[in-house]
């Protein structure tokens, strides 16, 4: 019996052990079955040299670049994150409406990657993959921290307990045990922790090969929270002549005296960027040169701040953003790009199925402060009632901005499209929290769904096309 087969009627079996049984059994469950899932395919993560990435935001970004700035260097490479899977030449969109896929699929992806030849293996690690131990039995080279903000609270109970999780990505770690791939020698573990997050030194707090940690020192993109001491035995990045605007990014590695250039808009893109120079930094065969180019000619990311155009005189803007960090990061990098008489209008909504119930008034309260016009609309209610998710939105709205008038608009197409009818030349639409998801989860279950496809369907409706 395939092993997926086998993860599936698992799966299924569950659903009939009455919940607080489960609860209690639900550890060593999933413990078992991360560790059948590695022996079943044969360990494949001791064969490669394997980088998790995990933090709030910032992860596929810098998941992405990382592995090109490898894959130039000369290296094949496979990865797992949210955007895509790869394997060597072959790379699809990811199917799951999940970041890291469960223990089989994972595994199988690993040994993949080992068969194909690839060196390194890239994952996004979640708190939620963690808190069900499918990073359990990978035996992961580095780790890579890129901010830490509260989300996935209900499912965690707490922020430290959202906290902790991250930082089991850490002591995975700095406790693997020895690797030898090439040439007898053992392969080093290493951190790369962003500085400028106030969690920062618990992320660096662990024994491992080599620590690094990035900032950007530019006194008016520094957090005021900051770490202000120093850890002693971490190489430091720090970027500095930081200059954001519309066409893109710039900064200066202060230790290298190397410029980079970027076409990705706003400061959390320099961070990410900054994140995955520190990943690959000291590879072989990766060089500034390398670094450089890579990051010059990659003009767009996948689903984030990605732009859909279609020969319309407004601009229409496709990111994941779904939380209140990231919905900030992204208004305040559109704002900076809007000249007077420009509007937003942005369309969102926020996940049901009891998760983070609390960041809906929030999300509402943020795109009040920074847009013209707001849509609420489905993003994936699962088995909640919508109206429920988008009224919340709306009163964190209104508490902000009591003229804000939120229009709801459940059904997401009809939402996109409204949204464009009313858009002015010059104007930015921004689809937000489904970024290059396949799929929205509704109460009947789940249905093929890719803002970026819709928006070009209904744009064509309105007499547009892409050249």
């Amino acid at each position: 019996m395939p092993m997926t087969r086998l993860d599936s009627i698992l799966k299924t079996a569950k659903h009939f052990i009455p919940a607080p049984l489960f609860q209690w059994l639900a550890p060593p469950y999933h413990r078992f079955l991360a560790w059948l899932a590695a022996v079943w395919y044969r360990q494949p993560s001791r064969e490669l040299i394997v980088i998790g990435i995990t933090g709030t935001k910032g992860k596929s970004t810098t998941l992405y670049l990382a592995g090109r700035i490898l894959e130039v260097a000369g290296h094949k490479v496979g990865w797992s994150s949210s955007l895509s899977l790869k394997i060597g030449a072959r790379e699809w969109l990811n199917p799951y409406h999940m970041t890291m896929p469960g223990r089989f699929k994972l595994q199988r992806l690993l040994r993949e990657m080992v068969d194909a030849g690839c060196a390194y293996a890239l994952i996004e690690v979640t708190s939620e993959a963690i808190r069900q131990f499918r990073h359990r039995h990978i035996w992961f080279d580095a780790a890579v921290f890129t901010n830490l903000a509260p989300e996935h609270l209900e499912a965690h109970g707490s922020y430290e307990a959202y906290r902790q999780a991250k930082m089991e990505l850490f002591r995975a770690v700095a406790h693997r045990p020895d690797k030898v791939l090439a040439q007898g020698v053992r392969e080093p573990t290493w951190l790369v922790v962003n500085f400028d997050d106030p969690e920062a030194p618990a992320f660096l707090n662990y024994n491992v090969d080599i620590k690094s940690a990035f900032r950007i020192m530019d006194a008016k993109f520094r957090p005021p929270d900051a770490p202000n001491i120093l850890p002693l035995k971490v190489c430091f990045l720090d970027a500095i002549d930081v200059t954001v605007g519309p066409q893109g990014s710039a900064f200066r590695i202060m230790e290298n005296d190397v410029e980079v250039r970027t076409p990705l808009v706003g400061v959390f893109n320099v961070a990410n960027i900054m994140a995955a120079i520190g990943t690959v930094l000291g590879q072989p065969g990766v060089s500034w040169e390398i670094i450089k180019n890579v990051v010059a000619e990659t003009k767009v990311i996948p689903g984030r701040m990605e732009e859909v155009a279609a020969g319309q005189l407004f601009r229409v803007i496709v990111d994941l953003a779904h939380t209140p960090g990231s919905f900030r990061a992204v208004f305040e990098a559109v704002r900076a790009t809007v000249r007077a008489g420009e509007r937003i209008i942005a369309v969102f909504g926020s996940a049901g199925g009891g998760r983070d119930k609390w960041k809906r008034p929030e999300l509402g309260k943020i795109a009040a402060q920074y847009v013209d016009e707001i849509i609420l609309t489905n993003e994936d209610p699962y088995d909640e009632d919508p109206q429920q998710i988008l009224a919340a939105i709306a009163e964190g709205a209104l508490a902000v901005k009591p003229d804000a008038n939120p229009e709801v608009i459940e059904d997401r197409r009809e939402a996109i499209r409204a949204a464009f009818k009313r858009a002015r030349a010059y104007d930015t639409v921004l689809l937000l929290g489904k970024g290059t998801e396949q799929t929205m989860v509704l109460r009947g279950g789940s249905i093929p769904w890719d803002d970026r496809t819709v928006s070009r369907e209904e744009l064509e409706k309105l007499g547009y096309r892409a050249p």
